[in-house]
């Protein structure tokens, strides 16, 4: 059974425009169905990213992957680390779990996990969208503790980002 709702629009049409650079990935590809190693049943597993072009006075990155097909009002955060240093230009398949670079730190998903939580849809769900993004930020330090909230953190990106580099991959039970 289907819970039948509109698809939403791509939540970052709906920011403050802001400059692309490239992110890649060996693990997502656009558009495309998710491994099983992203998805929560499989792996868990958070998947192999690089990035490239930020714009020139990068201090720092952060970087999300957020579901807005959940069926919630506000979406679902599956991945929030921040505080990234300015010459990461990438993370391997499964850094969620391992030591991240520098002072960076995981903010709770909203599965309640300091880390990556893989895709996991409703059984039956229409396909969910599951937008990777590497925000480059002009400060050094986002200015929020592990205690922050997704929101929060998305909040501080609205005032702080200098570019976004976005791929998203599918899921569907």
């Amino acid at each position: 059974m289907s819970l039948d709702r509109p698809v939403s629009p791509d939540p970052y049409e709906l920011l403050p425009s802001v400059p692309s650079f490239t992110v890649t990935s060996d693990d997502v590809t656009e558009g495309q169905p998710l491994k099983d190693a992203q998805v929560a049943s499989g792996g868990n597993s958070s998947p192999q990213l690089s990035w490239s072009g930020a714009p020139e006075g990068t201090k720092s990155f952060v970087v999300t992957c957020f579901d807005p097909d959940a069926p919630t009002p506000s979406g679902f955060w599956h991945w929030v680390l921040v505080d990234l240093p300015a010459d990461a230009t990438s993370l391997d398949a499964g850094a969620a779990a391992g030591t991240l670079p520098g002072a960076a730190f995981h903010v709770r998903n909203d599965g309640g996990e300091h880390g990556f939580m893989g895709a996991a849809p409703p059984q039956d769900d229409q396909v969910h969208r599951y937008y990777f993004v590497v925000h480059a930020v002009k400060e050094e330090t986002l200015g929020v503790d592990d205690s922050a909230s997704p929101a929060v953190v998305s909040f501080n990106l609205a005032f702080k980002t200098l570019g976004r580099a976005i791929l998203h991959g599918t899921y569907q039970h």
